[in-house]
């Protein structure tokens, strides 16, 4: 029934979706389940391509396993901090996870992602993700290096030495002025492609056209990116007018 878990049987109806080419939504609309149901069980067991319905129901039914194992004894779970529940929290950082990997960003780095940037702190060791995220310490050291790479993290040492990874107010500064270098590096090579085809050859044209595009983005990228900063700094009392 919708909002409870998926069975198997759904997940068989979910791969032959996915082989019919059926959008999400309107496999969601055969089921009787919210499309963003649909998209975070095809996300995070491989995505439309890979997706199988078998290791998806035995991957879920392992995660709930752990889960289980791992929740704390008594009669209710440790408070979450500011009162926040427990279950929404957990069920956004699965949202965000999914939306992540749909903009393009592998899952693991997105999990990272995702447990930096729900913690208040903003930072965590590699040992507390390793911990968190139930993963090896060379996954964890892979992901950060190609977040640290986007401008999605930076790393810093705290008293004891240790070597913290961190989500703060830029990273999404950071990220865009990363982006605008990588879409820099097309221009450059569209541009050598326009001298090796020829400028005034219709495939030399389209590489024209392609670097002439790309570098009014970056151009508009980066522009927005240091006229919208300070909003990153902005207090939430600020931004709505309260006192």
């Amino acid at each position: 029934m919708p909002g409870g878990r998926l069975t198997q049987q759904e997940r068989q109806q979910i791969a032959l979706g996915l082989a019919d080419g059926l959008a999400y939504a309107e496999i969601a609309r055969r089921l009787d389940r919210p499309t963003s149901t649909i998209t975070r069980e095809v996300m995070r067991n491989g995505g439309p391509t890979a997706y199988r319905a078998d290791l998806a129901h035995r991957a879920t039914e392992r995660r709930a396993h752990r889960r289980r194992q791992a929740a704390p004894r008594g009669p209710e779970a440790p408070a979450q901090a500011y009162g926040r529940d427990a279950e929404a929290v957990r069920a956004y950082e699965e949202t965000f996870i999914t939306v992540m990997m749909q903009s393009g960003m592998p899952k693991m780095m997105a999990r990272i992602q995702a447990a930096l940037s729900l913690t208040d702190s903003g930072s965590l060791t590699a040992s507390e993700l390793v911990q968190r995220l139930d993963v090896s310490p060379a996954s964890v050291s892979k992901a950060i290096a190609f977040l640290e790479s986007q401008g999605m993290v930076r790393r810093e040492r705290d008293e004891g030495r240790r070597e913290r990874y961190v989500v703060d107010d830029d990273v999404w500064y950071e990220s865009m002025l990363a982006s605008a270098r990588a879409i820099n590096q097309v221009v450059e090579t569209a541009r050598q492609g326009v001298g090796v085809l020829g400028p005034h050859t219709p495939a030399g044209a389209r590489f024209e056209n392609v670097a002439r595009f790309l570098d009014f983005v970056s151009e508009s990228t980066v522009r927005a990116a240091e006229q919208a900063r300070e909003i990153l700094h902005t207090k939430p009392e600020a931004a709505s007018g309260g006192e």
